[in-house]
């Protein structure tokens, strides 16, 4: 039956019944390293220049913005690629004002997959002051439904000392298609412990990044990404895997190693490969935390061995492995390096019969923030990305009613795609994004319940 309704709804006859019960064809998002069509206005709401200043250095020109002040907003004379504001210093509930001034004019202006980016000070003093920085959350988070077409809004809360270099990489991540199935969200930048360098289209030249879990889906793209910005990539997953695995590494011109990571000594074991194939002095650039498990069930029908497995693969392999792979041995993390571990929304709303899972992905969240402050002395990064429902073999198995109701219960109405997470960690694993770590970032089109 799921096979003869999803043929229904994807025929010429099923798709005009599913528009008319308001399930229209999703949009086609902008995708890659592409910058809006259109001008990007930026608007600077109580003087900060830090946004115009971050566009001058990535070579972005900026155009003028439009203000509402009638009960019809004035229209932009061509249509608007992205809009940019600058909302640091607004600490006064009667300073929200104009940013509604600012927001409405582009509402209806904004290309297809257009882009709004907010800037807010992370860093406030007094009760006003903290309740006008939520206040923005919760008028990112409404524009990001209000929007159309595969346009997107975010928020990114800047820390004190922060400089146009510590935010390149954010502002250029938000803009390009890159940040396609992102969302409605909100995460914090700082000032890094050196000058970030410059903003790339290959930042990870001459690098090398262990991906586990690699040998298909989420994982493989996010190791061919890697690669595409330069890096060489360590593939690891099970040896059931191994053939799978081999073809993805050889395809990027990286090395496999088929493990389970599970082993007591799966961190040595990497670190050993690393120092054995690329030398005694060699260190990894970046660790992404991929390979994980799902194991559904009702906690009424969970046993012992069905809880233990997911959280030994998802969280408890990650504290054993990590030590070992900080510890500066031959083939571990070097200084300023990255830590990219995959949690999920499930982790963050819970979701029905998935306790163990959401146990797991939680846990990463946690780790996350708490390994971020450990590390930041040796300039090591901790960030994770938690995927909503994203289109994977896995994912395809889902009843096709079932698999519709999750694809369309977010702003965007759609899926994501395994390059849409994949994406996401290069925009941590870029050095440019040293100023960005302890964030937890949504790849889920922003979901419409608990995420």
């Amino acid at each position: 039956m799921a096979g003869v309704l999803e043929q229904l709804f994807t025929s010429p006859a099923g798709q005009a019944v599913a528009t008319r019960l308001g399930l229209p064809e999703p949009e086609v998002l902008r995708r890659g390293r592409e910058l809006p069509d259109g001008a990007v206005a930026v608007a600077a709401l109580a003087g900060s220049s830090l946004a115009a200043d971050t566009l001058n250095l990535l070579g972005i020109e900026s155009g003028s913005v439009l203000w509402d002040d009638g009960d019809e907003p004035p229209r932009y004379a061509a249509t608007l690629g992205a809009l940019v504001v600058d909302a640091r210093g607004v600490h006064r509930l009667n300073q929200l004002e104009r940013l509604r001034a600012v927001l409405r004019p582009a509402m209806r202006s904004l290309e297809p997959s257009g882009r709004v980016v907010v800037l807010a000070d992370a860093d406030v003093d007094g009760l006003e002051a903290h309740a006008v920085q939520q206040g923005l959350d919760g008028i990112n988070r409404t524009v990001g439904k209000e929007l159309r077409h595969g346009a997107t809004t975010n928020l990114v809360y800047v820390r004190s000392g922060t400089r146009p270099a510590d935010l390149a990489s954010t502002l250029s991540f938000l803009l390009e298609g890159r940040s396609a199935f992102v969302d409605g969200q909100s995460w914090t930048v700082g000032p890094s412990r050196d000058e970030p360098p410059a903003v790339s289209s290959r930042p990870l030249d001459g690098r090398l990044v262990v991906v586990t879990g690699a040998a298909r889906g989420i994982g493989a793209q996010i190791a061919t990404v890697a690669a595409r910005d330069g890096a060489t990539v360590v593939c690891v997953d099970v040896p059931p895997a191994g053939e799978r695995l081999a073809a993805v590494a050889n395809q990027l011109h990286g090395t496999a190693v088929q493990l389970d990571i599970t082993s007591p000594d799966a961190g040595e074991r990497i670190t050993a490969h690393v120092a054995a194939r690329y030398g005694e002095q060699a260190r990894l650039h970046a660790v992404v935390h991929n390979a994980g498990i799902t194991r559904d069930k009702l906690l009424a029908n969970t046993d012992a061995a069905r809880w233990a497995q997911v959280i030994e693969v998802n969280l408890a392999a990650q504290l054993r492995m990590n030590p070992v792979l900080l510890d500066g041995r031959p083939g571990g993390l070097a200084d300023g390096g990255r830590l990219v571990s995959i949690a999920s929304t499930s982790g963050i709303a819970g979701n029905r019969g998935q306790a163990n899972y959401a146990a797991s992905k939680a846990g990463v969240v946690g780790l996350v923030h708490a390994f971020a402050s450990e590390l930041a002395e040796r300039g090591i990064t901790v960030n994770a990305v938690a995927p909503g429902f994203i289109e994977t073999e896995m994912t395809a198995k889902i009843p096709f009613v079932q698999r519709e109701i999750f694809r369309r219960t977010n702003s965007l109405s759609q899926g994501g795609d395994p390059i849409d997470v994949a994406e996401t960690i290069g925009y941590f694993l870029d050095p440019a994004s040293a100023g960005v770590t302890g964030q937890v970032i949504r790849v889920c089109g922003q979901n419409l319940v608990g995420a």
